[in-house]
């Protein structure tokens, strides 16, 4: 996540800054829009932050027969928030897919994908859910793939994510089948939506993989420059704040070779979170292919966690 885009910001920095005085008016500057309010410098650091994707990948095959993909009109939910403007202006919507399962008891899962990469690109991932023995409901917030291209932050992501919430409802009637999920940033949303509802009530389990505490410890590890730049934006995906207040089944799933989010966060967020719980480290895994590197064990992890928490009563 933030680690990949340091690099490249880092780069253009030096080739610019090639003494102290010049890394001094670099800071001025900074200093100096961030402190007017700049909103040109909040949407450039929200870019990078989360490195929306518009469009539709050319190679993209088609889902399988029986799944659907459809967009759900954000109007209602925006008028609801306050936003008036939104509301009344250019229709915002959200690109959803359902995704059911052969088996019709089979539990549903509400998949939250990380940065940059759309539904399109996480295709493999939402597979391997259902390979485990799910159905899928998935979502591509505002500014990813065909959904309103706008420049998101941590409100429309969440904001997006209650209208997903809303679908999972209407999709399925049991509350304890339904498990929230959520793939890097995207853990930061399901922990948001579940820090919301109550186990049972509302839902059965959350998942979550490749997980962070929050944002400013993300950029911590991330170097020098990302802990600066972090002091002028308010996106914060504060996860480890809310994991108190989930009272699901949790699991989390983390590779060992992870250096987007090193592991030892997730660690830190499985300690806050409240039992029952339970933690697989991933051998040899990095940020994304948990279910390719370990296939079996990410298999079996799925189904007996399903097992054990997701049976009907």
């Amino acid at each position: 996540m933030l680690t990949r885009w340091v690099g490249s910001v880092t780069a253009a920095l030096l080739r610019t800054a090639s003494s102290g005085a010049a890394w001094l008016r670099i800071f001025l500057v900074i200093s100096l829009l961030a402190s007017s309010g700049c909103a040109w410098l909040d949407t450039k650091q929200r870019r990078v932050i989360y490195r929306p994707t518009p469009g539709i990948p050319a190679d993209f095959p088609g889902l399988r027969s029986g799944d659907e993909r459809y967009f759900v009109d954000m109007s209602q939910a925006l008028a609801h928030d306050g936003e008036a403007d939104n509301a009344s202006g250019p229709a915002h919507r959200v690109e959803m897919w359902w995704l059911p399962h052969a088996d019709k008891n089979a539990p549903t899962l509400l998949y939250f994908h990380g940065t940059f990469r759309t539904l399109f690109e996480n295709l493999r991932k939402i597979d391997a859910l259902r390979e485990a023995g799910f159905a899928v409901l998935a979502v591509d917030y505002r500014g990813w793939g065909l959904s309103t291209p706008i420049t998101p932050s941590e409100q429309t992501i969440l904001q997006d994510a209650q209208t997903a919430w809303a679908e999972l409802q209407r999709r399925e009637p049991r509350a304890s089948q339904r498990v929230l999920y959520g793939h890097s940033m995207g853990s930061g949303v399901a922990v948001d939506v579940a820090s919301r509802l109550h186990a049972q009530t509302d839902y059965g389990a959350l998942i979550l993989e490749s997980a962070f505490t929050d944002f400013a410890d993300v950029a911590w590890e991330a170097g020098y420059l990302a802990r600066f730049l972090l002091i002028f934006n308010s996106e914060r995906f504060d996860s480890l704040q809310k994991i108190a207040r989930v009272d699901a089944p949790v699991l989390m799933l983390h590779g060992n070779l992870d250096t987007t989010i090193p592991m030892h966060l997730g660690e830190k967020l499985f300690a806050a979170a409240h039992p029952p719980k339970q933690w697989i480290t991933i051998e040899g895994g990095a940020h994304s292919d948990l279910d390719q590197v370990g296939h079996a064990q990410y298999q079996a992890t799925l189904r007996r966690f399903m097992h054990d928490y997701l049976r009907e009563r």
